[in-house]
C-alpha cells in the first residue's frame, strides 16, 4: 500500500481575473486595435479571441469594470518593469548620527555641524545625541544646551522634529532636511 497524500495541489492565485473568470454582464473595454467602449462580456471575449489576446480585468471596482485586451504575460512583464523603475527612482534617505559629549569643544562642534549641514542638504535625516558617561549624567542641562545650539546652527538647512529627549544615558534630537520650494 502506498501512503495517501492528503495535500491538495498548490494553485497560484492571480492578481487579475481573465476571460471567463470575469462574471459581470458588461465591461468597459480598452486596448490596442479596437474601439474603446462598453461591451457585453460575451462580445468582449469574442473580440479578444479574434485578436488572439486575453481579456484582463484592470479595475474591478469601476462601474462597469474596466478590462484591457492584451497578452497577459506581456501585461505582467510591463507592470513589473514599471514598478522596478518607480522603486529605482524613489529616493532613499538614511539617518546619519552625530555624537557629542557634555564637554564638546567649539571647534569640534563646528566641524560636526558642517557635516550635519552636508547630510541634510543631501536629503538625509540627522540624529544628534549627547552621550553621558559615568557622573556626566549630572550635566543634563549642558547636553540639552548643546542640542538646542546645534538646532539653531542647522536652522537654515534642517528642521528639528522634536525637543531633545533623554533615554538612558543618551539625550537625542532628530533633524529632517528642509523641503526646497520649487519656483
Amino acid at each position: 500500500m502506498q501512503p495517501r497524500n492528503n495535500r491538495r495541489p498548490f494553485k497560484k492565485v492571480r492578481e487579475h481575473r481573465l476571460n471567463r473568470e470575469i462574471d459581470v454582464p458588461q465591461v468597459r473595454l480598452v486596448g490596442e486595435n479596437l474601439e474603446a467602449g462598453v461591451y457585453t462580456i460575451d462580445k468582449a471575449i469574442e473580440l479578444c479571441t479574434s485578436l488572439e489576446v486575453d481579456l484582463v480585468e484592470i479595475s474591478p471596482n469601476a462601474d462597469p469594470p474596466v478590462c484591457r485586451a492584451v497578452d497577459y504575460n506581456k501585461f505582467l512583464y510591463e507592470k513589473k518593469r514599471k514598478e522596478k523603475e518607480m522603486k529605482a527612482k524613489a529616493s532613499k534617505s538614511e539617518v546619519k548620527e552625530i555624537r557629542f559629549t557634555p564637554n564638546t569643544d567649539d571647534h569640534d562642534f563646528d566641524f560636526k555641524a558642517k557635516h550635519a549641514e552636508k547630510f541634510l542638504q543631501d536629503g538625509n535625516k540627522v540624529k544628534a545625541y549627547v552621550q553621558f558617561k559615568g557622573r556626566a549624567i549630572m550635566f543634563k542641562d549642558r547636553g540639552e544646551l548643546i542640542l538646542l545650539k546645534f538646532a539653531e546652527r542647522l536652522s537654515e538647512s534642517g528642521v528639528l522634529e522634536g525637543m531633545p529627549k533623554l533615554e538612558g544615558k543618551r539625550m537625542h534630537a532628530i533633524f529632517a532636511p528642509k523641503v526646497k520650494k520649487k519656483v
